[in-house]
C-alpha cells in the first residue's frame, strides 16, 4: 500500500524530469570546467545521450540510480508494487544496454555516469577526463 494519496503520488511522480536533472547539470558543469564542450541530447543518436562529443565520437549517459536499476543503495526497488516497478527497471536496464551495443557498433565509445557516484565529484572528474582524453 502507498503511504500516500493517488494525487500527492501523482504530483511526485509528475515533478521527475527526464532532461536537465540535477545530476546532469553537476555532469555538464564537471565537464565544462575540464575545457570540453559537447551537444545536448542528439535526438539522431540512439538513446538520446546526455552528452555527446561529435570530434571526439564519444558520449555520456547521466543515469539516475532508481530508474535505471544501478546496484547501489539508491538502486533498490521499492517495497510495493513490485509488479510494476520489477519489470520496469529491467526493461530501462536492457533498453540502456541494448542502445549503448548500438551505440558502440556505429563507432562511438560510450560512458555511463552514475547519480550515487556524483557524492564523490573529484573521482568522476578525473574518469570523464581520462575518457574524454583516450
Amino acid at each position: 500500500m502507498d503511504r500516500v494519496t493517488k494525487s500527492t503520488r501523482s504530483k511526485i511522480m509528475a515533478a521527475v524530469h527526464t532532461r536537465d536533472t540535477g545530476a546532469e547539470k553537476n555532469v555538464r558543469s564537471i565537464v565544462h570546467r575540464l575545457g570540453y564542450r559537447y551537444s545536448l541530447n542528439r535526438s539522431g543518436l540512439r538513446g538520446r545521450p546526455d552528452l555527446v562529443f561529435v570530434a571526439r565520437n564519444k558520449v555520456i549517459f547521466v543515469h539516475g540510480c532508481f530508474w535505471h536499476g544501478h546496484s547501489c543503495r539508491y538502486g533498490r526497488l521499492p517495497k510495493s508494487r513490485l509488479d510494476y516497478w520489477q519489470p520496469k527497471i529491467v526493461a530501462n536496464k536492457a533498453r540502456d544496454r541494448r542502445h549503448a551495443r548500438r551505440l558502440k557498433r556505429a563507432g562511438w565509445s560510450v560512458m555511463v555516469v552514475w547519480q550515487c557516484q556524483l557524492k564523490r565529484k573529484d573521482v568522476v572528474k578525473t574518469r570523464l577526463g581520462s575518457f574524454l582524453d583516450a
